[in-house]
């Protein structure tokens, strides 16, 4: 059986196309000054944890998320990194708090990677027709 990779995303593509991951989405409204002080705590304190617990691809690798070299990247969970997954509700249910659509996408061929660590990969994704499923 094929290893699925999860990803949780925005539910329509912004400006370019991209679907924005989940830790994104939530940055933008904490920038825009949109969390309860509550929420922005929250956010503060488990992107500091999710930054301890795992390897940022961009400190291997400066060109993994350059547009020019790999357009479109994006980081895909392995689904053997269950305490980080399990860790992301958290930023859904902020997330569904805001009204903000994200869905949980697994893929056994999200596209070409171009990194890939103990817990995660990051792939240029395929064209339109890649195998996804939403939950």
């Amino acid at each position: 059986m094929a290893i699925e990779y999860v990803r949780f995303q925005s539910a329509v593509p912004d400006q370019h196309g991209h679907f924005k991951g989940v830790f994104g989405l939530v940055n933008n409204l904490g920038r825009s000054g949109r969390l309860t002080e509550e929420q922005e705590r929250f956010r503060r304190e488990n992107n500091a944890w999710f930054d301890a617990a795992y390897t940022d691809p961009s400190t291997v690798d400066a060109s993994v998320y350059d547009p020019e070299v790999n357009p479109g990247a994006v980081a895909w969970f392995k689904p053997t990194a269950v305490h980080l997954i399990d860790r992301v509700e958290g930023y859904l249910e902020i997330l569904s708090a805001h009204d903000v659509a994200c869905h949980r996408v697994t893929s056994a061929d999200p596209g070409q990677v171009v990194y890939e660590d103990d817990v995660q990969i990051v792939v240029v994704p395929q064209t339109a027709s890649m195998p996804q499923t939403s939950e």
